[in-house]
């Protein structure tokens, strides 16, 4: 095994596997995938001005994630794989169902800060997340640590400049008024307290990685914590099980879109887990919150909500489009070498340390090294039965679905759609073959 750094004496092993520079663009691509999956899920969530509550609203959109959480790990790995790996690593189930409930409760608040500020003013304030994930890095798992300053200031300054940027591009598209100061001091509380918890639930990310587990093992988990807290949720503070059910029996023929945007926010997610991998929180969650640029696409471009702009918020899509690339391009381009790579290193170490892990696997399964003697090489029943059982729960929504009445370019559809699956066909077959989807 190659030796890396010597600091204070003591030797530390490089990673067997790929090398760390394309292990950091593998990254950087997982990132970027993430950010045009996640941009394209938002859009559904404009269906909050049916009359659906919030909790009805992400109950829907969680049920789709619940789905997709299980049918693609199965696809790709199979169960058996899952769950061994989950149970290699049982002191991360908690940390699992932790993340899980983070995201669910910062996903309701985003539906409300929608209701009450317009998604335009909410999303950038939530889309901060990057930031608070940006300090917890630096925290609890060294990012950063023994870094150049070039790259420190790359990757800060590029994250404060997709922040902003996100900024500018909400504020583009903001249309009349939203409600009196007291909606909009609920809605900007909301959507900053949705900003927290999301830039939190990435510490679970990292903390998972940093042991070893498979991206696909840990949402496994993850949805469970997810599906469980949004159904408390709506159960306790939405007007009990017969309130949501009745909401849900009454609007069945929108239902399918929301189900929709959650399972395609699920493969956005995946890849930010993948990019939170191999690149860490505070550069894979900048580049995922491109969304931003791709949620402004769909919303000009699909659903013409950029006609009839005036001069400065054309000028302030140009801006902002403009600083995510460039935020973007700082970011990709900030790879950790030497002494950071070793702080990462004694970060893998404490895991190990505090668990009772072996060290060099955990550092051959962080550089996307498949173990010796694990599953997946096969499918059991079980795995076919869940995919048909997705596949069915998928066709049944869609079958009652009514396309809302609403303008929509259908060229734009399609050619927003066809560049997604060619960039997600991309970052499938870069993940395969670099690290097997490890």
């Amino acid at each position: 095994m190659a030796i890396i750094a010597q600091e204070s004496g003591v030797l530390r092993p490089a990673a067997e596997g790929q090398s760390p520079r394309s292990l950091h663009w593998l990254g950087v691509l997982c990132g970027l995938v993430a950010g045009a999956w996640l941009g394209a899920a938002e859009a559904p969530v404009k269906l909050v001005t049916i009359g659906l509550s919030p909790y009805a609203i992400s109950l829907c959109m969680v049920t789709g994630v619940f789905v997709a959480r299980w049918t693609f790990p199965t696809l790709l790995k199979g169960t058996e794989y899952v769950f061994e790996d989950l149970n290699s690593k049982r002191h991360l189930m908690v940390w699992a169902l932790l993340a899980g409930a983070l995201w669910a409760v910062a996903n309701t608040l985003t539906v409300f800060a929608i209701r009450d500020v317009g998604l335009a003013v909410a999303f950038p304030l939530w889309n901060a997340n990057s930031l608070v994930g940006l300090i917890w890095a630096r925290v609890f798992f060294g990012e950063l640590k023994g870094a150049s300053g070039g790259v420190i200031l790359r990757v800060v300054v590029g994250a404060v400049v997709i922040a902003l940027a996100a900024t500018l591009l909400g504020f583009s598209t903001i249309h009349g008024d939203h409600g009196g100061a007291g909606h909009a001091i609920r809605g900007v509380a909301a959507a900053l307290g949705a900003c927290l918890l999301w830039g939190t639930m990435y510490v679970p990310y990292r903390k998972a990685y940093l042991s070893g587990m498979n991206p696909l093992s840990f949402v496994t988990a993850f949805t469970v914590g997810e599906l469980g807290t949004v159904a408390l949720l709506a159960v306790t503070l939405g007007g009990g099980f017969v309130t949501i059910e009745h909401e849900l029996r009454h609007a069945h023929q929108v239902l399918f879109w929301l189900f929709l945007g959650g399972f395609v926010w699920v493969v956005g997610d995946l890849f930010q887990q993948y990019a939170a991998k191999y690149v860490g929180i505070g550069r894979g969650i900048p580049l995922a919150n491109t969304n931003q640029l791709w949620g402004l696409a769909w919303a000009a471009l699909v659903f013409g909500e950029l006609q009839g702009a005036t001069g400065m918020q054309k000028l302030l899509v140009v801006g902002g489009s403009l600083g995510m690339i460039g935020g973007a391009v700082l970011v990709g381009s900030g790879a950790a070498t030497g002494r950071e790579q070793t702080s990462q290193n004694e970060a893998v170490e404490r895991e190990c340390d505090r668990y009772g892990l072996d060290y060099l696997r955990t550092l051959r399964s962080l550089g996307g090294v498949e173990e010796n003697g694990r599953a997946g090489n096969g499918r059991r029943w079980w795995d076919y039965l869940i995919m048909t059982a997705a596949v069915l729960f998928f066709v049944s929504f869609a079958a009652t679905a009514a396309v809302p009445t609403m303008h929509l370019s259908v060229p734009w559809v399609s050619i927003l759609s066809g560049l997604m699956l060619c960039v997600l066909g991309i970052g499938c077959y870069r993940l395969w073959r670099g690290t097997s989807f490890s």
